[in-house]
């Protein structure tokens, strides 16, 4: 029973590999699909052997809803060794059901809420392997910047109402002001406060973070977190409301020793403007496109802090603890959107600051 059991596990995983995932910033061609085949099986074979039958189950109920339902973490020893060659299972899976080009553990980092999240670099002597719960760090494209005029117009134009409920507004490193939401203090509890907007509209109350990750997606069952699709009754435009049904999965917004990461868990890109993703170059703040799957550090508290003595940051209002993402649709210069203010949906993360 469990004999048959396993063999119809391993062979549904086998037929379950990707063949042709999503190309994404900095990827090189996709593998011949022979070679691929060839390269990986005896590995994969190999891994599996040393699976037992609740994890290859793990396994096939993660590949098989794509990392929407969390299986829990498949656990191996950190190295697997398939003839004279010695690849990490993390490495193998993820070649074979997400990115058939990835190359080395640099490349990849675990989700928070992947119990690997916590652990030190090379701590134990087991790894998970859940492919679902890692995902691909992207590289940043300082390439794409916004202009002062663009980074005037973007900035949301509040209500009374909406200004009442900040309490205070604040000023930038030039002394602008700038009529953004209030964040709290770390003193608070919170780490940050999240605002959602459909193009210049704050919809939905500020919502706190308190624990260390947070999960914000539109309407996903056994969810918990931040859920954009309980937000606001009233009738939507149709790019607002397509839009939103992109969203999905949405993202993970995680805080860990100072630094701030962004995990896109939907299958459309997000846009995200960070004043510490910009080159120390840069004139103007940078627009990236995350792919799905991908992560990215959005805020480094070290060089926040460098940020508030700068006068090279371009003309015009900078906050150096305010991030930007733009659900599906992209702004700037390379998208007919030239303001965030113009994008369906999109999220302002608002980071403590010490007090």
């Amino acid at each position: 029973m469990f004999r048959s059991r396993r063999s119809l596990s391993v062979r549904q995983l086998w037929k379950q590999r990707c063949i042709t995932p999503s190309r994404g910033q900095g990827e090189g061609p996709p593998p011949n699909h022979e070679d691929l085949h060839n390269a990986l099986r005896p590995a994969v074979h190999q891994l599996f052997k040393k699976l037992k039958d609740e994890q290859l189950w793990q396994l096939s109920q993660a590949v098989d809803s794509r990392g929407r339902w969390d299986c829990g973490c498949v656990w191996l020893p950190w190295e697997v060794r398939a003839g004279k060659q010695v690849l990490p299972p993390q490495v193998l899976l993820c070649r074979l059901y997400r990115w058939p080009d990835l190359r080395t553990t640099t490349e990849i980092k675990s989700l928070s809420h992947c119990q690997n999240f916590c652990r030190r670099s090379g701590e134990g002597t087991a790894v998970c392997c859940n492919p679902y719960h890692l995902s691909r760090l992207a590289a940043p494209d300082p390439t794409v910047s916004l202009s002062y005029k663009t980074r005037e117009a973007a900035r949301p134009v509040l209500s009374k109402a909406a200004l009442a409920e900040s309490g205070s507004s604040r000023y930038n490193v030039r002394g602008l002001h700038d009529t953004t939401l209030s964040r709290g203090s770390i003193r608070d509890g919170q780490w940050c406060k999240l605002a959602y907007w459909e193009n210049r509209t704050r919809v939905g109350r500020l919502y706190p973070v308190t624990e260390p990750s947070v999960h914000i997606f539109h309407d996903l069952p056994k969810a918990s977190g931040f859920c954009l699709g309980f937000l606001g009754s009233e009738p939507r435009n149709e790019t607002v409301r397509r839009t939103r049904k992109k969203i999905g999965q949405g993202l993970v917004l995680s805080r860990q020793q100072g630094e701030v990461w962004v995990d896109n868990h939907s299958e459309h890109p997000i846009f995200i403007s960070s004043p510490t993703l910009a080159t120390v170059s840069a004139r103007g703040q940078a627009v990236l496109k995350v792919l799905p799957g991908y992560s990215i550090k959005v805020f480094d508290a070290e060089r926040a802090a460098n940020l508030l003595g700068r006068s090279d940051l371009g003309d015009g209002p900078c906050d150096p603890h305010s991030v930007r993402i733009s659900f599906a649709k992209g702004w700037g210069a390379r998208y007919s959107r030239q303001f965030i203010t113009s994008c369906p949906c999109w999220l302002e993360i608002l980071l403590s600051t010490p007090k």
